[in-house]
This record gives structure tokens, sequence and C-alpha cells, in this order.
């Protein structure tokens, strides 16, 4: 039988409205030397051990499953892929399916569909995304693009942590591919929006899909 997890999430939303209200805008002019060495960026993290994983046991987290416990926090956390899910559709919401929102949106989904059913095979549920609703879209697309590339940076960084932890092949080869993702797809695409006025067309997007 699945279980569910013992508690609910205390949602995350106000560190994600903190992230748009304080993050510096991004710089746009080396965008792919951003790429390159994204551990350089400035971005707002908790501080992750992999010798101390007591920070893994965010609310609802599964009580003595490690591996559980880095799919869930992947999921889960303010820096994951629930909330990133939420973030775009609140500015799909805001501004209509501009892009890369729209399709970035629908990798988040992918994403989210790949932890859960790995959390699923370690026997447990997870529940519906907390943070859909919970999210205020940013003032204008130029906002927008600069935030959500300080969230993918955030986003890569968190993967390196859960990497360094995750002892599972199976959870590992899913960690990778989405950290490859947010690295080599989502924060290239963003970094571009951001120099564009804060979207892109289809065919701006092409090299990156």
């Amino acid at each position: 039988m699945i279980k569910n997890s013992h508690a609910p999430l205390a949602l995350g939303a106000a560190v994600l409205l903190g992230l748009l209200a304080s993050c510096a805008p991004v710089a746009t002019e080396n965008a792919a030397t951003e790429t390159e060495d994204v551990t350089n960026q400035s971005a707002p993290s908790i501080e992750r051990s992999p010798s101390d994983t007591s920070w893994l046991l965010i609310d609802g987290s599964p009580e003595s499953d490690i591996q559980a416990q880095v799919a869930w926090f992947a999921l889960m956390s303010p820096d994951g892929e629930y909330a990133a899910a939420a973030s775009y559709q609140a500015v799909i919401d805001a501004f209509g399916p501009v892009e890369p929102y729209a399709t970035i949106k629908e990798g988040e989904d992918r994403h989210i569909d790949a932890l859960i059913r790995q959390l699923n095979r370690l026997g447990y549920e997870a529940p519906a995304n907390p943070y859909l609703g919970e999210i205020e879209p940013p003032a204008d697309l130029q906002t927008a693009a600069e935030a959500w590339a300080v969230g993918e940076i955030a986003n890569v960084e968190m993967y390196d942590d859960l990497l360094a932890i995750a002892g599972d092949s199976n959870i590992e080869r899913v960690l990778t591919n989405l950290r490859r993702a947010s690295l080599e797809s989502h924060l290239p695409l963003f970094e571009l929006a951001a120099q564009n006025g804060g979207t892109l067309e289809l065919d701006q997007m092409m090299q990156y899909r």
C-alpha cells in the first residue's frame, strides 16, 4: 500500500515571493559564461551538507527513508519542481501562454511526474502541488525572466546537494536528468529572455529544446 506522509507541507510561497522582491537582475551580456559556471552565481540558498541530512526533513517528508526524503525534497521544497511549476503557471495566468514560460512549464510537469513515480516506487504518495495559486506573478515579463533565471540556478544547486546524498541508482538518474534540463535548457532560455525584454519567439528557443 502506498503510504501517505505524516504531516501537511508548510507552503514555501513566501520564500519564492522574497526571491522576486529581492533578487538582483541577472547579468545578460555573458549568458554563455553564466551557464557554464553556475556555481559562481549568486542565488538564495539554504546551507545543505551531505554529512548532516537533517535539512532534508521539510514538512511532510518520509520519516525514515532517506532516498524517499531526497525525492520528496526535490519535489516539495521551495527550490523544487512543484514551486517552479507554480511560479511559471502564475506568469502564464497573468500574461498568457508566452514563451519561454509555457514550454518550460510543460517541462516542469514532466519533472514532477518523474519524481512522483520515484516516490510511488518507494511506497509514498505525493500530495497535489500546494504552491499553485499561492505565488503572485512579477509585475512584468522582464522581471519574471530575471527572477526565474535566479530560481533555476538555485534549482541546479539543490540537485548538486541531493546528488551528493542519493544512493539509489534510479533516483540518481532522475536527479541527473532534471539537473541537466535546468542547467542546459531552462537557465539559458531565461537568460536569453532577459536579454529580449522578458519573452522569446519559438525560433529563438529551438537550440535549447
